[in-house]
């Protein structure tokens, strides 16, 4: 499995790793630890994981960002060509090139996963760029023509049964691809369930901090409610917007605006504690990212749901249909500060459960695989 992150955690990674090796077969991760603070070696439920350090990268759509990923995929394609894998997979496009390279060579089949619309980071920045818009449609257009050598292709969201709004899986069928869905939802044991608040509550935005505009909407309609109803804001992850939210909210915080807590990233096994401590799941993504209008599916969602935490997400699109269809939360508009507050304020007495977890998933995941791993026998 090849991965552009440090896979610490990736938990869809580490999940479709471990149903490779349950199985029975010998799965490594090649993950590209971008900046280098993670063992370049590590054995995880029986998966091994092998972190490639190449110098500091940024994450982004920068110069810096491009050469270091071409960097990773170079030495990825020649430690494989070393020793060639009975197969490799694929964890979303920019990993794609290393599949090709490596069937080019030695014939090697490769599955690809795609969790993500990578193409649309590129433009997130600035949407308005020239330059930004022909990268991310040169992106896209490789990505297409690359997966259509892929064996199967699977992907994290598509339109269900009773949703009005598309996801993953459909807007590759759009471009002429066909893909099985996999929902990035956790799988059993599960960590304490939500307790009712007691006079002080918690609102968290727990996962990668890449999302400024995010953060700046959670704040505005935080600050938009009486001072005795605000909640304590809980934010946990690392990304490249983390270090700015950090310093924007100890300012508010000092200048007596709100409370918040914030820490950086986490392990898989430190985020049920994390849950545990928070009432609401804020989990709304601007818009003029792509593909959260194309059909992203929150992890931050079903992992808050598992312990009964509801989530505030984006109306108008396919996580707002999941969340209302499963009872998971509620919807806001993007963009309605008063309306945002006022899900977070009736969301913050709910329980919610998770009835559909990753053993549906396992299912669907191996039903998909099937065809590859006979074929590898």
């Amino acid at each position: 499995m090849v991965v552009t992150n440090a896979c610490a955690p990736d938990p869809r990674v580490m999940r479709h790793a471990e149903w490779m090796h349950e199985a029975g077969y010998e799965v490594t991760v090649h993950a590209f630890d971008r900046d280098q603070s993670s063992p370049m070696s590590e054995n995880h439920n029986g998966v091994r994981i092998m972190r490639y350090h190449l110098g500091i990268t940024p994450y982004g759509g920068t110069l810096r960002t491009y050469q270091g990923i071409r960097r990773f995929q170079r030495h990825v394609v020649r430690t494989l060509l070393h020793d060639p894998p009975a197969l490799v997979y694929c964890h979303d496009a920019v990993t794609l090139r290393v599949g090709i390279d490596v069937e080019a060579s030695c014939g090697t089949p490769f599955v690809f996963d795609m969790h993500d619309l990578q193409h649309t980071w590129v433009r997130f920045a600035a949407p308005s760029s020239s330059v930004r818009s022909f990268v991310a449609q040169r992106m896209k257009n490789r990505m297409l023509k690359r997966c259509q050598s892929a064996k199967v292709i699977i992907t994290s969201s598509g339109k269900t049964p009773s949703s009005t709004h598309n996801g993953f899986a459909d807007w590759l069928n759009h471009h002429g691809q066909q893909a099985v869905v996999v929902e990035n939802r956790p799988s059993p044991p599960f960590g304490p369930e939500k307790t009712a608040p007691g006079d002080r509550w918690t609102v968290g935005f727990i996962g990668r901090v890449r999302d400024r505009q995010a953060i700046d909407a959670l704040v505005a309609a935080v600050r938009s409610l009486p001072p005795h109803q605000r909640p304590l804001l809980r934010i946990a992850g690392d990304g490249v917007a983390a270090a700015g939210v950090r310093r924007m909210l100890m300012d508010l915080v000092e200048a007596g605006e709100l409370e918040a807590e914030v820490s950086g990233a986490f392990t898989q096994q430190e985020l049920p504690e994390l849950i545990s401590g928070i009432d609401v799941m804020f989990a709304m993504y601007a818009p003029q990212r792509g593909n959260i209008m194309q059909g992203a599916l929150p992890v931050k969602m079903f992992d808050a749901a598992s312990q009964g935490v509801p989530s505030v997400v984006n109306d108008g699109c396919l996580m707002g249909d999941v969340a209302r269809d499963e009872g998971l939360g509620l919807t806001a508009t993007w963009g309605d500060t008063a309306g945002i507050a006022d899900a977070l304020l009736n969301a913050k007495n709910t329980v919610v459960t998770l009835d559909q977890t990753g053993e549906r998933e396992r299912q669907r995941w191996l039903d998909a695989m099937r065809p590859v791993l006979e074929e590898l026998q």
